[in-house]
């Protein structure tokens, strides 16, 4: 678990970064739309940083194109432990935002699984589960690239909150490739929402199911997300999943 387990000054910069925010607006959006954004997360010049690594293999166990696996067209690389410091601090300061939330969800769904409160807790289980791998990735999207609709859902263990921080700027690095969500309700049609993003902002999203109050009490919707075609440019996001593969 050690090579998992951010630097502890990644982890208190990362919750000073994230005091700046109202949690209980981000969770009142969270339990109403299934999905939040925490803007300018990322500062312009962090967002480079991290982008400016997709090249660099070091930083990453696995390499995929989406094409290849009916995926849609682009590409994205899974880091290695241990993460970048600024990405590991920011998934363990996140988790114990989220953790309740979860929690609260999963009641509401009716749902046994509960999440302990610190993030290391987590990846205790998953990796009992034999869960090891990381799953934060880069994403890179050039000229007609897409993502399909999908979830990230890697064992049996899946933590039902995921973040994705914009790294590049809409309208200078690239157009069109805008953030997708559809909620797939019972016996209706799907919802669909495009959420518009500036570099560095934190999109926080339902992965899998969430609980929506209904007239006849609480039901469960069913959540994807991908990304529309890329008109121009290039695009790169970086996705702080919560739970490790197998």
């Amino acid at each position: 678990m050690k090579h998992c387990t951010p630097p502890e000054n990644a982890v208190a910069a990362a919750e000073k970064r994230l005091a700046a925010y109202d949690w209980k607006t981000f969770t009142d959006e969270m339990n109403s739309h299934g999905h939040a954004v925490l803007p300018g997360l990322l500062t312009p010049e962090e967002c480079r940083g991290i982008a400016a690594l997709y090249p660099q293999e070091a930083h990453f166990r696995s390499h995929i194109l989406m094409a290849r696996h009916g995926y849609g067209r682009g590409e994205y690389r899974y880091f290695r432990y241990p993460l970048p410091d600024i990405l590991g601090g920011l998934r363990t300061a996140l988790y114990p935002h989220l953790a309740g939330m979860a929690n609260e969800w999963n009641q509401c769904m009716g749902i046994a699984e509960r999440y302990p409160g610190t993030h290391a807790a987590f990846l205790r289980r998953c990796h009992e589960a034999g869960q090891t791998r990381p799953t934060p990735l880069l994403l890179q999207y050039g000229p007609g690239d897409f993502n399909c609709l999908h979830q990230d859902l890697y064992g049996d263990l899946a933590f039902p909150v995921q973040v994705a921080v914009l790294l590049s700027e809409p309208g200078r690095d690239f157009t069109g490739g805008e953030f997708v969500l559809t909620e797939q309700r019972p016996r209706m049609q799907s919802r669909v929402e495009v959420v518009p993003l500036r570099q560095g902002d934190a999109l926080a999203f339902a992965v899998h199911r969430r609980p929506v109050r209904g007239a006849r009490g609480m039901y469960r919707v069913n959540m994807r997300h991908g990304v529309s075609r890329l008109r121009s440019g290039l695009r790169h996001t970086a996705g702080i999943i919560f739970h490790d593969a197998k």
